[in-house]
């Protein structure tokens, strides 16, 4: 199998990948859409696109829905959405059988007068093809031949909606049918429902008493996956509400190689698919950029932390297929040079760097803290972290002036993974030259550690100062097979277990609580980031350090609940201090990596067998 061909067999059937609304279903590879809508009565609103967690509605005083997103099986077969939307709650539920959809609208509460349903089609992506009403029934002609669309309820004509092409419209007055080809009534779709949901839960229930937290994690990836027309591939973005910001979609170096790693634990080809395009995006020198947009720009000056090689690996290990590591591996390879060659320091410590670039957009990545201390900031994937803050920046390196103890074990963990995958596939001659820089590394890190305080510190390289500005990434110093059995367990005494540090109710802290910055609770200043814990558990693992990993699994767990049990959201940080999420601006309330959360607690509970173990150890 090759990589191209897995994915034709891929974009088939019927998806939620429109990225304009969650409530979109797409027939793919046709483009033909049937997208729910609706109006009420009492002020005359139109909700045309469902999405989760945006604050206000684009088309001015119209008020904003609440969504709450329920159960989304990977491969679309049952998908579950609840809304608030005008003092109204309305429940929609969809299941595809025999590449048919069948829709299910329930309202929970009504209005005095009840509301409209729209059903709205069309198809996307200049595909081909056009709709035609007749009665009560849609027909969609494509060059793949024709498909009708059959409602039940009572039928309204209102025309003043906002649409552009055939439409269904009936009271929601009571629970509505919508499906496809075959003709069903009421009851039938009920029943048929009721039997993908009933075996949706039943896949959730084989991770035991971590089914929620599957679930959880399931509905996060597949609620924020999207469809690409321009590349022809299907992709996870953080969130739909970044996407239709960043010109139709934007990716992230780790957040998507993340989002790879956690498709696998229930979906090869999504997980196939969100490692290799986000690898894809690699620059003509070589690495992984910090961000892809849809308009094609890329951050040519930076990149991110490099985990790409080490969630291969780790998808690698639940489906031992050779052939997508012999796709990747080369690109991976090039990247690790990458970071030897432009952020290695002569004692083989990282630094974080941002290279000077042209402007060939104006768009402010491509302006704001280039080549400065900001970019650098900016390719640790830490934006604002006080780690950072007047740091100075060397211009003739392209590096910060700091020695980074979390890249550098990042950097060790990346050369590790190459070589278990470079064994995986007879790559035996690069396993020397992945073998010199990591031990380059290690050197590198030894010297960053601080024997009286029992810590690896950051270092300045123009004073040889350490910072005593510590985060979580400071424990990726545990990557190195070089920190003995007693320095582990300084670290996790003196200092995860150090209530003036890191330990708390709601943890970890992106910052240290006794730092200055820490009250801040501000994005990198002092919130809880899921990445963050998930890095630090995989570097924990090989430790012997089982009770500061039952304890972060534990945390981990709790502070995922707290919002998911609520809203149902997914948040992109939370605060250290209350373990809310809603509380800030600028945490989305559906950041799919916010799930790490949950595949931490997943893999403690002995879920993820081998995890963050050699391969030949884990067997």
């Amino acid at each position: 199998m090759s990589y191209s061909q897995m994915k034709e067999q891929y974009i088939r059937g019927w998806h939620t990948w429109n990225v304009r609304s969650v409530l979109s279903h797409v027939h793919m590879p046709d483009g033909f859409a049937l997208n729910v809508a609706f109006k009420e009565y009492r002020e005359g609103h139109y909700l045309k696109e469902t999405l989760v967690g945006r604050f206000t509605n684009e088309y001015g005083r119209e008020p904003a829905e609440t969504a709450f997103p329920g159960p989304h099986a990977f491969d679309d077969s049952y998908t579950e959405m609840r809304l608030k939307w005008c003092d109204m709650e309305i429940r929609v539920e969809s299941a595809v059988v025999e590449d048919e959809l069948i829709l299910l609208v329930t309202p929970i509460t009504k209005q005095v007068r009840p509301a409209m349903l729209v059903l709205e089609s069309g198809f996307l992506w200049g595909r081909p093809g056009w709709v035609e009403k007749q009665g009560q029934t849609l027909s969609a002609h494509m060059a793949s031949g024709q498909r009708n669309v059959y409602i039940t309820g009572t039928p309204m004509d209102d025309p003043n909606i906002p649409v552009q092409a055939a439409c269904l419209q009936v009271c929601l007055d009571g629970p509505v049918a919508v499906f496809t080809n075959v003709k069903r009534t009421l009851e039938d779709v009920q029943r048929l429902i009721a039997s993908r949901k009933a075996a949706h839960a039943e896949q959730c229930a084989r991770f035991g008493d971590m089914a929620a937290m599957y679930e959880a994690m399931e509905s996060a990836l597949g609620w924020d996956t999207i469809y690409d027309a321009r590349h022809n591939r299907v992709i996870s973005p953080v969130s739909r509400l970044w996407s239709i910001s960043s010109g139709g979609y934007v990716l992230f170096c780790w957040d998507n190689f993340f989002a790879g790693f956690m498709a696998s634990l229930g979906c090869r080809e999504l997980a196939y698919s969100n490692l290799r395009e986000i690898l894809n995006e690699h620059t003509p020198e070589g690495f992984v950029p910090n961000l892809a947009y849809a308009t094609g720009q890329v951050s040519a000056d930076r990149s991110q932390p490099p985990v790409g090689s080490a969630m291969l690996l780790e998808t690698y290990r639940i489906y031992r297929e050779k052939w997508i590591v012999v796709d990747m591996y080369d690109d991976l390879l090039r990247w690790n040079r990458w970071f030897a060659e432009n952020r290695m320091n002569p004692s083989g410590a990282l630094c974080w760097g941002s290279n000077e670039i042209p402007v060939l957009y104006g768009n402010r990545w491509e302006t704001e803290g280039v080549h400065a201390t900001y970019g650098a900031a900016l390719e640790s994937g830490l934006d604002n972290s006080p780690m950072y803050d007047d740091v100075p920046f060397n211009k003739a390196t392209n590096r910060l002036e700091l020695e980074d103890v979390g890249l550098t074990g990042l950097y060790i963990l990346d050369c590790r993974s190459l070589m278990e995958l470079a064994r995986v596939i007879g790559r035996e001659e690069d396993i020397r030259e992945l073998q010199s820089r990591m031990d380059a590394a290690r050197a590198g890190l030894e010297n960053l550690w601080d024997e009286e305080n029992g810590f690896y510190y950051n270092r300045r390289t123009d004073t040889g100062a350490f910072s005593r500005r510590i985060s979580p990434t400071n424990f990726y110093a545990l990557f190195s097979p070089d920190v003995s059995p007693e320095r582990q367990r300084r670290m996790a005494d003196e200092h995860y277990f150090n209530p003036e540090e890191f330990y708390g109710q709601w943890m970890l802290p992106s910052i240290a609580r006794n730092d200055p910055a820490y009250f801040d609770q501000n994005y990198w200043r002092g919130r809880v980031w899921a990445p963050l814990n998930f890095l630090v558990y995989l570097a924990l693992i090989p430790t012997g350090l089982a009770d500061v990993r039952r304890d972060l699994a534990e945390k981990s767990a709790a502070l995922f609940l707290k919002e998911w049990s609520e809203h149902r959201h997914v948040h992109e940080n939370y605060s250290s201090i209350t373990g809310e999420g809603c509380d800030s601006g600028n945490s989305d309330k559906f950041y799919h990596w916010g799930a790490l959360l949950c595949v931490v607690a997943m893999a403690d509970a002995g879920w993820i067998p081998g995890l963050g173990l050699p391969l030949d150890e884990a067997r």
